[in-house]
């Protein structure tokens, strides 16, 4: 890894989201009113990679054109069938060439995973001189993920599935999140040599991780404290849950840098809005796409603001609000509607 960021990361957003039954694609579903591939573009472009690169699927241009909208400088690699996560890295290395440095891969449906988080692991890689560090997480109900098998002095000793995982295995509680910093030179090598020998007959990149350790390479793995920052989004109850989860992460950080927010509870806010400290919110008040609110500003109860700009100690009640502008100390509502309108 250089001293700006790592040589490339690779987002895999090639899957079909068949559990989502929506007819948008599964990566541009909103949470906080970005998609969730855009949190994941966003969080990959805080380490300053050199590349970042996003695999699609068989007629991904959909998720390909928002992924240039997000990062125009961003390299599409298609994955012309699902063959698993490690078949996705192989097609992008067989695509690009082999990447000299750190290569990070992470997923498209993981919104609620921090930048830092992607950084911490980085680090542990280069730190540790591994071959891979892998992120890791303890969870409650581990079904559905691989388990970090440890040997018996607790170094990392293997990744196994869970549809390939005995019954003490499935007991583990430590997860593997799907998300890796390899060394460019040695995945490049190993992924061509992973197997379909498995319930599933897909390329696991965590094989790949396993032919590194077999081939007497360290594997660090760094342990994500918040768990909830690699779920991943398979269908629309997990689609709410994220964005109840971002939503009092946004709040939060809005209330301790001065912001009153009457009901939590109640409040929603959108990534891109932008309050002023001093501000307050009432009860029953949905804030989106790019509102900001002045200092001594007044919104709620009962509001419903859209990229609307409210000037400082303004008071807006019960009333929706589009694409306005509302001046310095003025009054609207109860029960006004304003569209492309400026009040002074």
């Amino acid at each position: 890894m250089s001293a700006a960021g790592p040589a490339a990361v690779i987002v895999l957003a090639a899957g079909e989201g068949t559990r989502m039954k929506s007819p948008i694609p599964k990566t541009l579903h909103r949470v906080g009113g970005q998609t969730m591939l855009g949190h994941c573009l966003a969080a990959a472009a805080q380490l300053s990679p050199d590349r970042l690169i996003v695999v699609v699927g068989h007629n991904g241009e959909q998720v390909a054109e928002h992924a240039r909208q997000q990062v125009p400088g961003a390299v599409i690699v298609e994955q012309d069938h699902l063959g698993g996560t490690g078949h996705a890295v192989r097609v992008v290395l067989e695509t690009v060439g082999t990447i000299k440095g750190t290569v990070v891969v992470t997923y498209a449906d993981t919104p609620l995973l921090r930048g830092a988080t992607l950084a911490r692991l980085c680090a542990e890689r280069v730190s540790a001189a591994a071959a891979a560090a892998v992120l890791t997480a303890r969870v409650p109900d581990p079904t559905g993920y691989g388990r970090i098998v440890r040997d018996e002095h607790g170094a990392f000793a293997a990744i196994v599935e869970h549809a390939d995982a005995t019954p003490g295995q499935r007991a583990i509680d430590e997860i593997n999140s799907g998300m890796y910093a390899f060394d460019g030179d040695l995945l490049a090598d190993a992924v061509k040599r992973v197997r379909t020998d498995n319930a599933q007959g897909e390329e696991y990149l965590t094989d790949a991780v396993s032919v590194l350790r077999s081939d007497g390479y360290p594997v660090a793995t760094v342990s994500c404290d918040d768990s909830e920052e690699v779920q991943g989004v398979n269908d629309l109850a997990q689609l709410a849950h994220a964005s109840q989860v971002l939503n009092s992460r946004l709040l939060q950080s809005m209330m301790r840098a001065g912001v009153r927010i009457a009901d939590p509870a109640s409040t929603w806010v959108d990534v891109g809005v932008d309050l002023a400290a001093g501000a307050c919110i009432g009860p029953g008040t949905q804030l989106e796409g790019s509102t900001t609110v002045g200092a001594g500003a007044t919104v709620g109860p009962g509001c419903l603001l859209r990229d609307t700009v409210v000037g400082q100690g303004a008071t807006v009640i019960q009333s929706v609000c589009e694409s306005s502008v509302i001046g310095a100390g003025a009054h609207v509502g109860p029960f006004a509607h304003l569209v492309k309108e400026q009040v002074k």
